[in-house]
């Protein structure tokens, strides 16, 4: 008995963008900083708003420059 081939799938068919191919990563990498930042910051003796507050204000100043 002969494998059967699936049908080749043409190329325009299953390109992804590169904004595909790393947005998940890029999402859970960025979610992972995050929730690092946020338990340094619980250490260090912030409340879990003030680390959001101040990770937030951060993004924010990034975008300004």
């Amino acid at each position: 008995m002969t494998a059967r081939i699936a049908e080749v799938v043409p190329h325009d068919d299953h390109v992804v963008t590169a904004k595909e191919a790393l947005e998940g990563l890029y999402l859970r990498l960025e979610m992972e900083a995050e929730v690092r930042l946020v338990a340094a910051a619980l250490r260090a003796g912030w409340t879990a708003d003030e680390a959001l507050d101040a990770i937030d204000q951060l993004r924010a100043d990034d975008t300004k420059h």
